[in-house]
């Protein structure tokens, strides 16, 4: 294919760096050689033209490659010798001799360095973006050679034999070739370009941020995050075809949803000519996997090629090999599967076929196999004319997709339904459909750009309720509100009790959003009565009236609601949204080990099917369980994991919460660049729903107080004391911040506001029995206290609080109570049992790999003057099993539970059951503290 050399270049700073580097090396008789090296189009000539262009000064030799001169010998030589020792520019005036000719092309360098010599040594580079400084030296001479892999072999002999023999000369060589014609050069000249001597610069894919950025270079375009990525995918990341379409496609092209990218129209022509020229057996296998798609069987392929009136294939090896050579299909380790280079190639096959071919292929494709989805779409996209009978059979397949929690699959069977139902309600309808399940499955993206066209239909309750639970997602409280309260004043329950449900379903989800638990129990109560029991809109109402229940304090009730349910096998796909309740009500009750079993659960995998949106909870819980049991290297892999799926989806509702983990750990580990890069991503527009704002609010104060920033805190925190928290939103365990608020009041000396605030939260807490929100409310009592000089009050409430906790698995909040302990017993003169005290919050804090609080442990130690009695008692190893001694060795030299049990030849949940019982017995609570005293025992044993 042919690369595209003229685009604007996006994400190659690095890169520019790496070229300014070498000549500033190369400006002090340093020599350089270099292969810029990619894929066509990859930007290669619009790189090195960019950085020569900002270059000072300096000779540049250009030459170039091209595909009809390759057997013309010194083709490229003769555009170096351009003009030297007044010869001319024909091939045929070079030496015939390929050392005779590198001679003189080395002398030909030497000259061209010597008239460029500089006039005195203060000379350098101009700043080159984002390069090196100025250097001493002067700006090289630059040989600049496109397309080497269209050299002929006489000039690149020539040109490596002048190369070798380079020394002290002001000389910056950039030789760019295509990676799939590497080794169609000469062995000689990859031997030398393998050497150390040459370095390798490969200009790799871009990835979305950069396709963003080469948008608004292009067209000042604002491309969606999303469609950055598909765009990303679909070209393979490759600045040339990502450069095409944007210049091809209308602006509005962009933010509407396209079931498949277009192909540049510059690749469509090549590839119609490269068909047009092949073998028909290569011609038909192409087309027939462009209808089956990449990842098809050659078997399939083959199949399909026959069935449409291809004569039979003896050879379908050749056909592959041909295809391959044409840059039409790959060949991969696994012959017996058959891919496309980009999937816009692909795009651009499916296009050239013309309709009466596309239906003859669809058609003979739809009766091969057993998969009644992949028939049914077939059939569906060989319809010309409306189908009835095809229609409800998609009906019937999507029905049973949603069943299966394959929502994705659900929404685009009836997608394909819409397309072929033969009159305008009934099209509507499907479409209305669709866009919910496209809802429920979490992918905005695409439910965004059909809802554009859903707003035009007639109002109706299906209508106003798949626009209100799109709402919800978005995290736009005021329109989900009307748009659900219009739904429901449309909907009669008597005659449409499934609608009726189904609006009642999308309160609740927005009843939890607002935090809202009296408004959630009264639809979720509804919903129960309406929906029958086997239902998404009845098990999502009930398992998240238990969160209810425990937002209004019926904690008791609340366990028992989740007990009601049949068993997670018998509930199918509908088990996500029963382990996510259940897993967040048991993390706020402190039952952080099952709350992170379920909630890991409540994760879709290729195995479970699920709804994306409700994975984009359980991720975000799933990391505030494992942050609680200080597994914060596993907590920022969750979030890593979550963000990726978020920024694919779009779910506003559930990114502060994501972000919140990643903000506070980094915070806590003096990462203060990544944790401002998630507090700032975690911040929720003031108009949002409170649960996107709770978690944003959180994650700012905890960035700012692990920079001892209280009155940070106090901005960050201030605007919830504005909120309606009158209906769950305080109850203990669920949104821990109101400790931290009162700890910023004690530090900023508001001692007497700090203290009527804790007051309501230590009562409710006290009244629910929750331990680890007393062990929190106690650090700023407890200093209150101090601060007062009531020392035997204040030790008598950090020592309760620590005791209570001394079971649970909650390392930082232990840290978190003996370091404010440990402070208040210095600053009360108490320096002997400050240091003893903050010696253990050191340890802990260590384990968890919170530098900056073992740092300010060990200023609180050295300001007590005094040392720690003793480091904290050993392990005592004698207390476990040999197999949880071999376990316990394993996972402290950081062996994850899989690969423990292959060494050991048990399951990874054999491992994990090992390790909770180890914790127990040694009195630690995560891996990493066990891996942090394990060492320190190693290293003084």
């Amino acid at each position: 294919m042919t690369e595209t050399k003229t685009e604007p270049l996006a994400g190659r700073s690095a890169e520019l760096a790496a070229l300014a580097a070498m000549a500033g090396a190369a400006g002090l008789a340093d020599p350089q050689v270099a292969i810029v090296h990619g894929a066509a189009g990859m930007g290669k000539s619009s790189l090195v033209e960019l950085f020569l262009s900002r270059l000072d000064s300096g000779t540049v030799l250009r030459a170039a490659g091209t595909r009809w001169e390759t057997t013309l010998d010194g083709s490229v030589l003769a555009q170096l010798l351009r003009g030297y020792d007044d010869g001319t520019t024909a091939p045929g005036s070079v030496p015939a001799d390929p050392a005779e000719a590198g001679q003189l092309l080395l002398a030909r360098l030497r000259s061209a360095c010597v008239n460029d010599a500089c006039t005195n040594n203060a000379g350098g580079l101009a700043a080159c973006a984002h390069g090196a400084a100025d250097g001493a030296g002067c700006p090289p001479l630059v040989v600049w050679v496109d397309d080497v892999q269209w050299a002929d072999e006489f000039s690149l002999r020539a040109l490596v034999f002048a190369l070798r023999r380079l020394d002290a000369e002001r000389v910056l060589v950039l030789l760019a070739v295509r990676d799939d014609q590497w080794w169609q050069l000469p062995a000689g000249f990859r031997e030398f370009a393998g050497s150390a001597a040459v370095q390798k610069l490969r200009l790799r894919p871009l990835v979305p941020e950069h396709v963003v950025s080469l948008a608004w270079s292009v067209r000042a375009l604002e491309l969606p995050a999303p469609m950055a990525l598909r765009l990303c995918t679909h070209t393979g990341g490759n600045p040339g075809y990502v450069h095409q379409l944007l210049q091809e496609q209308p602006d509005d092209y962009w933010n509407e949803w396209h079931e498949h990218l277009p192909a540049p129209l510059r690749l469509t022509d090549e590839i119609e000519t490269a068909l047009s020229g092949a073998r028909a057996a290569t011609r038909a296998l192409v087309q027939a996997a462009a209808v089956l798609e990449s990842g098809c069987l050659l078997a399939d392929a083959v199949a399909l090629a026959n069935a449409a009136g291809t004569d039979s294939m003896e050879d379908p090896l050749s056909a592959l090999d041909e295809a391959r050579a044409l840059g039409l299909l790959k060949i991969g380790a696994d012959l017996q599967v058959l891919s496309f280079p980009y999937p816009l190639v692909r795009a651009a096959v499916y296009a050239s076929l013309t309709a009466t071919q596309r239906a003859a292929l669809h058609g003979s494709a739809s009766s091969m196999g057993d998969d009644e989805g992949e028939q049914l779409f077939h059939l569906a996209a060989a319809a010309a004319l409306p189908d009835i009978g095809l229609a409800k059979q998609l009906d019937a397949y999507a029905a049973h997709q949603a069943e299966r929690g394959a929502w994705l699959s659900a929404a685009a069977a009836l997608l394909r339904a819409s397309y072929v139902w033969p009159d305008a309600t009934g099209r509507q309808q499907r479409l209305l459909q669709a866009l919910d399940a496209l809802v429920a499955a979490g992918d905005l993206p695409r439910a965004s750009a059909y809802a554009r066209q859903v707003a035009g239909f007639r109002p109706g309750p299906l209508k106003e309720a798949v626009l209100g639970y799109l709402a919800v997602l978005r995290g736009r409280e005021t329109e989900a509100d009307m748009q659900l309260d219009k739904a429901w004043q449309q909907c009669n329950p008597a005659s449409s009790p499934d609608i009726a449900a189904m609006i009642c379903q999308r309160r609740v989800l927005h009843a939890l959003a607002a935090q809202n638990g009296a408004d959630l129990m009264l639809w979720a109560q509804r919903a129960i009565e309406l929906a029958p029991e086997d239902s998404p809109a009845f098990i999502e109402s009930r398992s998240i009236m238990g969160l209810g229940l425990a937002g209004l304090g019926r904690i008791e009730e609340a366990h028992a609601q989740y007990g009601k349910f049949p068993s997670l096998k018998a509930l199918g796909a509908q088990r996500q949204r029963v382990q996510l309740g259940r897993g967040w009500l048991l993390l706020a009750q402190d039952e952080h080990y099952l709350a992170r079993d379920q909630l890991a659960a409540a994760v879709p995998t290729e195995y479970h099917l699920g709804s994306g949106r409700i994975a984009q909870w359980a991720q975000g819980w799933l990391a505030r369980a494992e942050f609680e049991l200080g597994d914060w290297d596993e907590a920022l892999r969750t979030v890593e994991r979550g963000l990726l799926q978020q920024e694919r989806l779009q779910i506003q509702l559930a990114r502060p919460l994501l972000h919140l983990t990643a903000a506070q750990i980094h915070a806590l580990r003096g990462d203060t660049a990544k944790s401002a890069l998630h507090r700032d991503a975690a911040r929720a527009p003031a108009d949002s729903y409170a649960i996107m704002q709770l978690p944003a609010a959180m994650a700012a104060a905890f960035v700012a107080e692990a920079a001892a920033d209280y009155d940070g805190v106090l901005r960050a925190l201030g605007p919830l004391l504005q909120l309606d928290r009158t209906h769950g939103m305080d109850e203990p365990g669920f949104w821990p911040w109101h400790d931290v608020y009162a700890n910023a009041l004690v530090m900023t000396d508001r001692m007497v506001e700090a203290a009527g605030f804790l007051v309501p939260h230590e009562e409710l807490a006290a009244k629910r029995g929750h331990r680890t929100v007393m062990a929190r409310l106690a650090v700023p009592r407890g200093r209150i206290l101090g601060a007062e000089g009531r020392l035997n009050e204040a030790r008598e409430v950090f020592e309760t609080s620590l005791a209570g906790i001394k079971d649970l698995p909650a390392p930082y909040v232990r840290a978190r109570g003996n370091f404010a302990y440990g402070q208040m017993l210095r600053r009360a003169g108490q320096r002997r049992e400050a240091a003893d005290v903050l010696a253990r919050a050191r340890d802990l804090y260590l384990a968890l790999g919170a530098s900056v609080y073992v740092e300010r442990c060990d200023r609180e130690i050295q300001a007590s003057g005094l040392q720690s009695t003793g480091r904290r008692g050993a392990l005592d190893f004698s207390v476990l099993t040999a197999q949880e001694i071999a376990v316990a060795r394993l996972v402290a030299e950081g062996r994850t539970n899989k690969e423990t049990g292959l060494e050991l030849f048990i399951a990874a949940k054999t491992v994990q059951y090992h390790l909770t019982r180890i914790y127990s017995k040694l009195g630690i609570s995560s891996r990493s503290e066990l891996a942090a005293r394990y060492r320190a025992e190693t290293e003084e044993g």
